[in-house]
């Protein structure tokens, strides 16, 4: 098989396109004939040898990656026969291995591929999709409410548009230029604003009048984030599930004391992590299969931006730059 391998931590061009020995399942799991496999911006740190959710390689080379679909085409000893032939999608946990032809996982981590969802689709809701579905756990929107989306253009921030839309909520989009500020207005956002220039709050006050917000979802922290927390009411939800924009003092965590919170009558939450799997009951597959449903139905839809397989460098540069719009995506 191909595969994408990492010989050394170091930049995106360590990632090298080859031929590796093709995997064989061993007891109890399947073999994956790779149609989609998912990049993480945890990816690339990871690439780097920064440790994060997930540990670094212990050893190397090795085979990133751990979210894929496919058609499973070879089982272990003592898996159930039924799956041999199917279309599913898996995420692999801590063991890495997607970035390739054929991957291998245990069968307990599978999910068949609903009926009129396309595997690029499918990998997007196993990890974007799930996380999703995770981080709307805290929040109670509705008809009234005020969701404030940063990030809005990326994977997730494409689903929590939608979510908030379908719940009734005036959704407010951030983004980090003008032709991702198109798209999350084209997602369905109410209004949509680039976050990079520096008036954007004023045109967020502007739009809103006598209202405020009453969520803000926050991947991006630093100044960017303090900016629209300054935008939530009194009873607002600043719900945090990353630190990474693209504005010129992002990057950092927001910290938000208590004093400030009680002053502001907010409340402030981190939801990745142990405190998400806890709210939903202690299994990851629950918010799986809720995000697969979610897609199948057509509440959700995920955007994917594809690379073959053989980009893998070329997507890492992307994604990290935040060049990208949507789940990344790389075919063999």
């Amino acid at each position: 098989m191909h595969a994408i391998r990492l010989h050394a931590f170091g930049p995106a061009e360590n990632l090298t396109y080859e031929e590796a020995p093709d995997p064989l399942p061993a007891p109890g799991q399947v073999r994956v004939a790779v149609t989609a496999a998912g990049v993480h911006l945890l990816d690339t740190a990871l690439r780097q040898g920064v440790p994060g959710p997930f540990p670094a390689p212990a050893e190397l080379p090795t085979v990133p990656g751990r979210e894929v679909a496919g058609t499973v085409d070879a089982l272990g000893e003592g898996t159930d026969p039924a799956w041999l032939g199917k279309r599913v999608v898996a995420h692999l946990g801590m063991a890495p291995g997607g970035y390739a032809e054929l991957a291998v996982t245990d069968a307990t981590r599978l999910h068949e591929i609903p009926p009129g969802l396309d595997d690029a689709e499918a990998v997007a809701m196993i990890g974007t999709g799930r996380t999703t579905l995770g981080i709307v756990q805290f929040t109670e929107l509705g008809p009234g409410g005020v969701a404030l989306v940063t990030a809005a253009a990326g994977g997730i921030g494409t689903l929590l548009v939608q979510y908030a839309k379908n719940a009734g909520a005036t959704v407010i989009g951030l983004a980090g230029g003008p032709e991702k500020v198109a798209r999350v207005l084209a997602n369905g956002a109410d209004l949509a604003v680039d976050y990079t220039r520096p008036d954007w709050p004023e045109e967020v006050r502007a739009y809103l009048e006598d209202r405020s917000a009453t969520v803000l979802f926050d991947a991006v922290g630093g100044a960017t984030g303090r900016a629209a927390v300054d935008l939530l009411g009194r009873g607002g939800q600043h719900v945090v599930y990353g630190w990474a924009g693209k504005g010129p003092h992002d990057g950092e965590p927001l910290t938000l004391t208590d004093a400030e919170l009680a002053e502001r009558g907010i409340t402030s939450m981190s939801v990745l992590g142990p405190v998400m799997l806890r709210k939903a009951g202690g299994d990851v597959r629950v918010l799986e299969l809720r995000a697969l449903a979610e897609a199948a139905a057509g509440r959700l839809r995920p955007a994917v931006q594809r690379f073959p397989l053989a980009d893998a460098a070329t997507a890492h540069r992307a994604l990290a730059t935040r060049a990208t719009m949507g789940k990344v995506v790389l075919v063999p």
